[in-house]
C-alpha cells in the first residue's frame, strides 16, 4: 500500500468515526424512518405512473 492510500484511509476512517460519535440514536432512527417513507412513497408513485402509462 502506497502511502498516499493509507494517508487517504486514515482522513476517511477518522471523518466517519467523529461523525459517528455525533449522531444519537434519535437521529439515526428518524433518518431510518424517513428513509422506509421515502421508499413506499417512491414505490407507489411508480406503480401508479405505470399503470397511467399502459391505461394510455
Amino acid at each position: 500500500m502506497r502511502v498516499d492510500q493509507r494517508l487517504g484511509i486514515g482522513t476517511t476512517g477518522g471523518t466517519l468515526l467523529s461523525v459517528v460519535g455525533q449522531l444519537g440514536v434519535h437521529d439515526v432512527v428518524r433518518t431510518a424512518v424517513l428513509a422506509a417513507i421515502g421508499a413506499v412513497v417512491s414505490f407507489a408513485v411508480t406503480l401508479l405512473l405505470q399503470r397511467w402509462c399502459r391505461r394510455r
